[in-house]
């Protein structure tokens, strides 16, 4: 096999078990990258660090490929200022983060005899986010459906704000006791020492003694 060395050097045409001593030796794994050539390459590597870089780069991928992805909203000719206000915020929404959107609306029935109905909203459309968005061609009509493809303007997207470092906080005062509190805990502290002598000489008598006592009060009875 061709053996390459984990900083990318040629070690050349060596035998397996050769090449199996190796990463032996440096603790690493020994990976065939092209079975196919010939003779077959093998590379000497982590190949924990190799999966683990390889699943970032994908991520990473992922998120530049949604990032610029082409997004659909649908429309009717007849929706109402309030709905219209909502559909526009989440539009722009949708153009700072780096998508382009189709706008589509469709007629039905009657709706037909009216194309100006969606060319109106398509005008208003544009109007209120040319801030952040430019048309890309013209409006068009397909039977039922007129779109229009909406596309972000360059530096539209907002940068991120950084994060304040959050204070630190203040270490909690003892709180004090309240005055009742106060009074009663010096009224614990304050015991008589001759009711402590009291308790201490008081005699203990003994269970075994009390039952004495009681069968010579029944036999002198």
């Amino acid at each position: 096999m061709r053996l390459i060395d984990e900083k990318g050097a040629q070690l050349g045409i060596v035998a397996v078990p050769e090449a199996l001593r190796i990463a032996r030796e440096r603790n690493l794994d020994l990976i065939e990258v092209s079975p196919t050539a010939q003779p077959p390459v093998c590379r000497i590597m982590d190949f924990g660090k190799h999966k683990y870089e390889q699943g970032r780069r994908e991520r990473e991928s992922r998120k530049k490929t949604k990032a610029g992805e082409v997004r659909l909203l649908r429309l009717k000719p007849q929706i109402g200022r309030h709905d219209l206000d909502i559909k526009v915020r989440k539009l722009r929404e949708l153009l700072e983060e780096g998508n382009k959107v189709r706008i589509s609306v469709r007629f039905r029935g009657r709706e037909m005899s009216r194309p100006e109905m969606g060319t109106g909203l398509m005008e208003i459309i544009a109007r209120e986010l040319s801030d952040v968005a430019m048309a890309e061609g013209s409006v068009r009509q397909e039977n039922r459906i007129m779109t229009m493809m909406l596309a972000p303007k360059p530096g539209t997207r907002p940068p991120k704000e950084p994060r304040e470092p959050k204070e630190p906080k203040a270490p909690k005062e003892p709180k004090a006791p309240s005055e009742p509190e106060q009074k009663e805990q010096e009224q614990k502290e304050k015991v008589a020492p001759h009711a402590q002598e009291q308790v201490q000489a008081e005699p203990i008598v003994h269970p075994l003694r009390q039952s004495e006592d009681a069968e010579d009060s029944g036999e002198a009875g």
